[in-house]
């Protein structure tokens, strides 16, 4: 029954990481995938503390690397699919010619002696695509 275990070292090593990330995200100001690179590299050393300061430097080296790695393929991941998305398709319409309707070439029997029908205008259709889109302010982790 090793579940409990690996469950409580599990759930620990995630609550050090968040307040390590939250604390780098505090000291710098910034929110990028440099706190994470840190904040792993930091739990790895600080769990590993207890042995000794050569385990520690080694595991906040895997822990450091391997935040890399995930941090790394999010980004590459994010700009792979960024890169797909189709862009919007615009049809521009063709100008239309009217051309003059005779007597003879009326769809009606009696060549529009009658008044025959007029065709509607249609309303054009403007469309615009977007530059960019109104999206809120992100928010800042700024101390007040």
């Amino acid at each position: 029954m090793k579940t409990p275990r690996v469950a409580g070292g599990f759930a620990v090593w995630g609550g050090l990481f968040s307040a390590f990330d939250c604390t780098m995200v505090y000291a710098r100001q910034k929110e990028d995938p440099w706190n994470s690179i840190i904040a792993g590299a930091a739990t790895g050393g600080f769990l590993k503390m207890r042995q000794g300061l050569r385990p520690a430097g080694r595991s906040a080296l895997v822990g450091g690397v391997l935040l890399a790695l995930i941090e790394g393929a999010g980004i590459t991941l994010n700009n792979v699919i960024s890169a797909q998305q189709p862009q919007p398709v615009v049809i521009e319409e063709a100008p239309q010619v009217e051309l003059e309707r005779s007597s003879a070439s009326s769809p009606s029997w009696f060549g529009g002696l009658f008044g025959g029908r007029r065709e509607e205008e249609k309303p054009k259709l403007k469309v615009e695509v977007l530059e960019s889109f109104d999206s809120p302010m992100p928010p800042t982790f700024e101390f007040r």
